[in-house]
């Protein structure tokens, strides 16, 4: 006896999914920013004064927690404004099923009739939809929302903050071991294996090539420091 095909249970979730996936992208970005960021100021400033270690932390500490709330109200500004946006677009929605219900069916049979189906089974599938929650139906193949999942200002706010301070770390800690005049090197060091790290994961999320993801990654933060220490060079020269 054959048993019953079971229903398919990830395809309810390709939403849920890849909310979590640009999510995680976007943490990988803020932790490649941190890295960057933080280690293009201490390595400028050990450039300047590469024994000076109290200058040299009191700027990687500004640097990281001024980036970490920079990049945390940038994020929720952003998004705020977007979760305004969908509750805007779905109150305009919600009006217009309310006042013109026949105009709204014609309109949801026509999008799926220009992703391919009949006339008929357009209007099938469109009053099959509505009947069940004509707000969610229109919501999601129209404007490509979810009513009852708005983007959260504070989730990405909270998480820009973290990523953010997670990377700031890295060159923050590596140029303060009690290495000497070594610090930058090894500093520099650990930054690069950093941006190879997020390059290859934020590739391997999008589905980008991993090898020139990874070399724009190290390229950029690599001259990024170079362009720092030679700043702090040049200006501690200049002040000795």
């Amino acid at each position: 006896m054959n048993a019953e095909p079971q229903p398919h249970k990830g395809e309810p979730h390709s939403r849920n999914t890849g909310q979590k996936l640009n999510w995680l992208r976007a943490g990988v970005l803020g932790a490649n920013d941190g890295i960057v960021s933080t280690a293009g100021v201490v390595i400028g400033v050990a450039g300047a004064t590469p024994h000076n270690v109290t200058a040299i932390a009191t700027a990687g500490i500004a640097a990281l927690v001024a980036g970490a709330f920079s990049m945390a109200g940038g994020e929720y500004v952003s998004v705020s404004t977007q979760r305004d946006t969908e509750k805007a677009l779905i109150a305009q929605e919600k009006w217009e099923l309310e006042t013109m219900p026949e105009q709204e069916r014609e309109e949801l049979a026509d999008l799926y009739r220009q992703r391919g189906l009949s006339d008929h089974l357009s209007h099938q599938v469109a009053d099959e939809l509505m009947a069940k929650d004509a707000l969610a139906a229109h919501a999601e193949i129209e404007l490509g929302i979810d009513p009852d999942n708005y983007t959260n200002p504070w989730a990405a706010a909270g998480s820009s903050f973290v990523s953010f301070t997670l990377g700031a770390l890295i060159p923050l800690v590596m140029i303060l071991l009690p290495v000497g005049v070594h610090r930058v090197w090894i500093a520099a060091a650990a930054v690069v294996l950093g941006l190879f790290l997020t390059g290859w994961i934020s590739a391997t999320l999008g589905g980008a090539a991993r090898g020139r993801a990874v070399i724009r990654n190290v390229v950029m933060g690599s001259a990024t420091m170079v362009a720092t220490y030679l700043i702090g060079l040049a200006f501690g020269t200049a002040v000795a």
